[in-house]
């Protein structure tokens, strides 16, 4: 990612404000909430992700707090699935903090937060399912080349993943109504704002060496 003027001059005003190692918070959370409502919830009869959860009809009757808890909810899965998906979300985060700074890293998730929030005004209802995909995005830009064990067997590179997943993404985008797109862009609000210009540009340097290819025949 080129040097932002606009992020440097919000890092040298508050760049004391960032949270080192906001991701392990993000990811404990996740494991605490997962936890609760596998072992503690039925015999509770409390769901606690139910009372997390970003929907729109509740925080106007006064339960702000899912404005920001719904980020803690884990995916809905088996165990294992969950332990590999949290230890993921923790790499990720982990290797864009190295990578950028803690305010730079701190800055791009509260981003995608507001945006996930623009998102569930909108569509009524919010996940940090699209969250977590910027994380995903962001690391296969830096990282493309990055391998992982997929199924614990065989090797995929990140520039794949992220393909697959940035299809499935469009999919979803044009099979899906005027608020569900708006919803698509404004939780990828963080992605944009932070690559848009380098994808800008890299389709402008593709464009002109077209162009002068096609010119000089």
């Amino acid at each position: 990612m080129r040097n932002k003027d606009w992020i440097n001059k919000l890092e040298r005003k508050y760049g004391r404000y960032a949270i080192p190692d906001l991701m392990k918070y993000i990811v404990l959370g996740m494991a605490i909430v997962y936890i609760f409502d596998f072992a503690l919830a039925p015999g509770m009869r409390l769901n606690l992700t139910y009372s997390l959860a970003f929907i729109r009809n509740k925080i106007f009757a006064g339960q702000i707090w899912r404005l920001i808890s719904f980020i803690f909810i884990p995916p809905q899965a088996s165990p294992l699935f969950i332990l590999l998906s949290l230890y993921f979300y923790w790499l990720i985060g982990e290797s864009l903090e190295q990578y950028w700074g803690s305010f730079r890293f701190t800055l791009y998730y509260l981003c995608g937060v507001l945006g996930s929030i623009v998102a569930g005004f909108i569509s009524g209802y919010a996940t940090n399912h699209y969250l977590n995909l910027t994380l995903f995005f962001a690391f296969t830009v830096l990282n493309p080349e990055f391998e992982i064990l997929l199924f614990f067997v065989l090797p995929v590179k990140m520039k794949w993943l992220g393909a697959l997943s940035a299809i499935s993404l469009l999919i979803s985008f044009f099979g899906t109504g005027l608020s569900g797109k708006l919803s698509i862009i404004a939780a990828l609000g963080n992605f944009l704002l932070f690559f848009g210009q380098d994808f800008m540009d890299m389709a402008n340097n593709i464009y002109r060496r077209y162009k002068w290819k096609r010119d000089t025949k």
